[in-house]
Order: C-alpha cells, then structure tokens, then sequence
C-alpha cells in the first residue's frame, strides 16, 4: 500500500500548490490550461487504446460495464460525495468543486499506470510504477487545481480506496491477472480516459463513472476472446 498512500499525498500537496498560486492566474490562462490539458488527456488515452489485442474485449467490456455502472450509478454516487464535500469545505462553489473532483478522480484512476502500478505492488511488493504516478500525479494536480480549482485535493480520497482495492485484490490474485489480461484492462481504460478528454473540453457530457466497471469486465472477457 505505500506507492497508493505517496499517489495520494502527491496529490494532495500537488493541489495545495495549484491554490496556493492559482490566484495570480488569469481567467484566460486558466482556460487555456484547460485546453491544453484537455487536448494531452484524449492523447494519452488514445494511445492507451490502441495497445488492445483485440477490440471486441473493449466493446464488450464498456457495453456490459455500462449496465452495471449504470445500474449502480456510480457517477451520481460520485456527484453526490463530491457535493458533500463542497458543502463542507468549499461553500456555495455552484458546482465547480464538485466537476473538478469527478474529472480529476477519473483521471487519476484509470490510467494505465494507476492498474498495472497498483497490481505490481500487489503481486511484487515492489512500487516503482505508483512512485514515478506520484511525480506526474503531483505535477498535473498543481495544474489541474490552478484552472479548476479545490476539488482535485478531494480526488485524493477514491485514489486511495481504488488503487487500494486493486493493490489487495491483486495479492489474492497472483496467478489470475496475465500480461494479456493487465493490456485489455489498460486499453478499456484509455477509452474512458478519451471521454475525460471530452468532458474537459466540453465537446460532449460522458457518463465515464458509470462506465468504470467496464475495466475489470475486461478480466473475463480477455479469458474468452483472446
């Protein structure tokens, strides 16, 4: 658990850093941060979707996900923790607090590194991977927090539980998870790493949490089509 526990204090102190010099950014370079974020978020995501050894583990995997992310609603479970917290410790922040710590939470998840670095610590006892996700994670949070505002601090929290829960299921499942396996569940990842990217940049509103269940449909679905 130690390279999940240094992710989420990167994040946290990365966060603090954005607000701390946030206020001396202008609302235009704020937007433009934004963009340019935007724009790297559907780049990264692409790439990671292209290493799949087979698409239909993708479709199938966001398909049967959907049903169950939908039926769970995990995006308003989302909405709803991080409106909680908004009350709590950002005030009447008319939803921005809230947006930013369900775009950022997203994204600090379901990256590749964040799986496969997780299931390394878990299988390995080794952190390598989650380390060098907490410098990266800590220098985007100082952006992310400088354009978006206090909610990325929050994103720390499902960071923690997520990669958390991987790292313990991938102890208990050393002989289960293959490289073949650890590719499919990256590249359903990037798929949904390409919607954040949209989210950002406002092109379309994708339910992406609602879709998350769809990386560990990828498990199964990796044993019956490949």
């Amino acid at each position: 658990m130690l390279g999940t526990i240094v992710n989420a204090i990167a994040i946290v102190l990365g966060g603090a850093l954005g607000l701390l010099f946030g206020k001396t950014i202008s609302q235009k370079m704020n937007s433009i941060l934004i963009q340019g974020l935007g724009l790297a978020t559907l780049l990264i995501g692409a790439k990671m979707a292209l290493v799949t050894n087979n698409p239909l583990v993708i479709i199938g995997s966001l398909i049967i996900g959907g049903v169950i992310g939908e039926g769970i609603d995990i995006e308003k479970r989302l909405e709803v923790f991080g409106s909680r917290l908004e009350e709590k410790f950002a005030g009447d922040g008319g939803g921005r607090f809230t947006k930013a710590f369900i775009n950022t939470s997203l994204i600090y998840c379901i990256g590749a590194m964040g799986i496969t670095g997780a299931i390394e610590s878990g299988i390995r006892g080794t952190h390598s991977i989650l380390m060098a996700k907490s410098l990266i994670d800590g220098s985007t949070a100082i952006v992310f927090a400088t354009s978006m505002g206090g909610g990325v601090l929050a994103s720390a929290i499902p960071v923690f539980l997520y990669q958390g829960a991987i790292t313990l299921a991938a102890s208990l499942l050393k002989d289960v998870l293959s490289q073949a396996i650890i590719t499919e569940m990256s590249a359903t990842g990037g798929l949904l790493i390409v919607g954040i990217g949209m989210n950002i940049l406002g092109i379309r509103e994708i339910k992406v949490g609602n879709l998350l269940p769809g990386i560990f449909v990828a498990i199964p679905l990796t044993f019956l089509l490949i």
